[in-house]
């Protein structure tokens, strides 16, 4: 029994065909596939909700669009004011999109995608490009830079401050990564620890083995049954935390 082969074959990702270029693999991979997959999942669920008039249809919609007014009135609205419904479009696509990477991701043969650092990078720099383009947009390039360091500082401070606070920004991004990224890897990790202990004790005897199973299944059960929780919580906090970055260079003041 290797604990460790059994993580790497879960959570980690394989190549299953290569393209190369300048050193550079391009070829397909496990966790890329199932970006597609979850991308298409998602498409076509949302897209049923909002245009389907099927009693299916009208039932999915009933359960979205609770989460689209929460998302809009009660996450954005305090953060963007007169700005929110610009930017609601891309915060629900990120909003969703994670929800659906990590309930997916607890689908027995599915691959958990936000379990990956590379994919919640990437939602990381999403996030700091975000956060270029509306400050950039709501105020203008030159009073974007000027408000990046607070009002107030002597000008000899400014540009050591102006370095600190292009760290500080990046390390939001680069926190907001690593968090999804080590509760959802987490929650994997601690439910197939349970379901090992069924091997482990299996290979003192067979009897043992038989004797641990119901508990380790149920400790399993218990929590990826947390896990659908917390795919619901990591989807908020990255979104919520999102806006209030993005919030921040839109109204500086």
């Amino acid at each position: 029994m290797n604990f460790e082969h059994i993580l790497e074959h879960h959570l980690l990702d394989h190549r299953f065909s290569h393209f190369v270029v300048k050193g550079i693999d391009f070829g397909l991979s496990e966790h890329l596939v199932m970006l597609w997959i979850v991308c298409a999942i998602a498409t076509l669920v949302l897209s049923f909700a909002a245009r389907s008039e099927s009693e299916p249809g009208r039932v999915l919609r009933g359960a979205v669009e609770p989460i689209v007014l929460y998302v809009r009135d009660e996450m954005l609205h305090s953060i963007f004011h007169e700005h929110t419904d610009a930017y609601l479009p891309y915060f629900l696509t990120l909003f969703f999109f994670i929800l659906f990477c990590n309930l997916i991701g607890l689908v027995p043969g599915a691959h958990a995608v936000t379990a990956n650092i590379t994919v919640t990078a990437s939602l990381a720099v999403c996030t700091f490009l975000m956060i270029q383009f509306a400050g950039v947009k709501e105020q203008g390039p030159i009073s974007y830079v000027k408000h990046i360091v607070p009002g107030g500082v002597p000008v000899a401070l400014w540009p050591v401050l102006f370095v600190i606070e292009c760290f500080g920004m990046l390390a939001k991004c680069f926190s907001l990564c690593i968090r999804l990224f080590a509760n959802i890897i987490a929650g994997h990790i601690v439910s197939l620890a349970f379901l090992s202990l069924i091997f482990i004790f299996a290979e003192t005897s067979k009897l043992v083995g038989l004797a641990v199973a119901p508990a380790a299944v149920g400790l399993a059960l218990f929590v990826v049954t947390l896990d659908i929780l917390v795919a619901f919580l990591q989807a908020y906090i990255f979104t919520i935390l999102t806006a209030l970055f993005v919030g921040g260079a839109v109204h500086p003041h």
